[in-house]
């Protein structure tokens, strides 16, 4: 580590520190965040630690999940190439791995320290084939590859030319490709800046941040009183305790670092010709759960929101509620989305020939054995219990519907067959013990999946 400390007097440094990387040359800028990244791989997790139990990572890393929400059909992994943006030190990558078996992975990144992780990463769970490369993201066409599924995650929000980055991005996307970005919030993120502008007015940004910048970092937040808005809003005690190089390095003297708010990813989005799917966590972005009562809106807003656009509600969303870190959003080229119906405004026939599919990230011995355990007890099964990414609040099934359900774990099933199956597992009504309606079984069923495909823990193909 370098011996150097930072200059104590913080006056010579102003003219020269400027803003985040408001005076550097857009290569020296890369070189900063390669040189970060060398000496500090990101992410810092154990090799022998692995991603496939965590399901809600694997569910947002799944193509299958924002596919099914442009698009209401499956894709199948092994047909895939999927590119991993920024892979660092292959975490991400190993988790794409995971998600999506038998695709295709490419990794790039500027750090060749972390990509050496990434290859031993990938090579002791077995993704032999796996290839990563030291490549700056405009030199991308140089693979020779299009790509089914880009993942930059953690990556935008460090680019000198947002725009111009989604452009080069897209050149290498197959024509129903998806791109899964994010950004950095301005709103929620501001008190960071302020962090970092701060230690840039130190000097403590001037070269590649090391250990005498760190403790530098840690001992002016530690001393801080605890009061001090700075330290109120920003340190986290218990991070700085167990990750200190980590949470310094990616917080407080994070090079290159922007914050953005919805409309600028959306007019960036617009320039680049690409096309809005949704919000990675969508739900956690639903502008009536800031009021209190969602189904008793004032005046204004019951006139208001029905005719909001989607950009329009998050927009509000971030102004009232700025809690999302990140603006984390799915993207496809343009005229991908297709215009389809929503499920309850199928027809009866249309239901004829409706497949139930369960998501990939549901279809585990465990959880079907849980489910088992639910019906023989006669209890409600908490599905979100095992998947808990899509929702905001618990989605149970009851026991009965439970047993309806339970072929999923097995196979898909065309929708008649669950109907079959539900007239068998309650043949009559548990009222008057009449043998059981099937047309108020199929209805009954059919309310079920449609509020279970809103929520993706199945997908409805028609």
């Amino acid at each position: 580590m370098s011996e150097r400390t930072p200059d104590s007097n913080i006056d010579s440094t102003i003219d020269s520190a400027g803003g985040q990387g408001n005076n550097l040359s857009e290569a020296d800028l890369l070189e900063k965040i390669r040189q970060q990244f060398d000496s500090q791989p990101y992410p810092n997790i154990p090799i022998g630690e692995s991603p496939k139990r965590d399901v809600n990572a694997l569910y947002v890393h799944n193509l299958i999940t924002p596919f099914y929400l442009r698009n209401q059909a499956l894709i199948d992994p092994r047909e895939v190439a999927i590119l991993d943006v920024g892979c660092g030190s292959g975490y991400k990558t190993l988790t794409l791995a995971e998600a999506n078996p038998g695709a295709t992975l490419v990794g790039i990144d500027l750090s060749e320290k972390s990509l050496e992780l990434a290859r031993q990463r990938l090579s002791y769970y077995g993704f032999t084939e796996a290839q990563f490369h030291q490549l700056p993201l405009d030199q991308i066409a140089q693979l020779g590859l299009k790509f089914d599924y880009i993942n930059c995650d953690e990556v935008l929000y460090l680019v000198p030319d947002l725009v111009q980055t989604l452009q080069t991005l897209k050149s290498v996307m197959k024509p129903n490709g998806i791109l899964r970005g994010n950004l950095h919030s301005l709103y929620q993120r501001q008190s960071f800046f302020r962090a970092q502008e701060l230690f840039t007015l130190m000097g403590l940004m001037q070269g590649n941040p090391e250990e005498a910048e760190i403790n530098t970092v840690l001992e002016t937040m530690k001393a801080f009183k605890d009061g001090v808005p700075l330290k109120r809003e920003t340190w986290q005690p218990r991070d700085a305790a167990h990750h200190p190089q980590q949470y310094v390095l990616m917080n407080f003297l994070f090079q290159g670092d922007q914050g953005y708010t919805i409309p600028e990813l959306f007019a960036a989005l617009r320039e680049a010709d690409l096309e809005f799917i949704c919000m990675v966590n969508q739900r956690h972005w639903d502008l009536k759960d800031v009021f209190q009562d969602p189904q008793n809106l004032p005046e204004f807003w019951q006139k208001v929101m029905p005719h909001l656009s989607m950009e329009e509600r998050l927009q509000l969303f971030e102004l009232i509620a700025p809690v999302h870190r990140l603006l984390d959003f799915w993207c496809g080229q343009t005229g991908q989305t297709e215009a389809w119906q929503m499920p309850q405004s199928w027809s009866l026939s249309d239901w004829t020939t409706v497949q139930v599919h369960l998501h990939p990230q549901l279809c585990s011995a465990g959880v079907k054995a849980d489910l088992i355990e639910a019906v023989e007890q006669q209890r409600s099964f908490d599905l979100s219990r095992h998947l808990s990414a899509p929702v905001t609040v618990p989605v149970s099934l009851s026991a009965y519907l439970a047993a309806c359900l339970l072929p999923l774990w097995d196979a898909p099933q065309v929708f008649p067959k669950l109907v079959q199956r539900a007239l068998k597992v309650r043949s009559r009504d548990p009222i008057t013990l009449k043998p059981a309606n099937p047309h108020q079984v199929s209805q009954e069923l059919r309310e079920a999946l449609i509020n279970l495909e809103q929520h993706l823990y199945v997908l409805l193909i028609r």
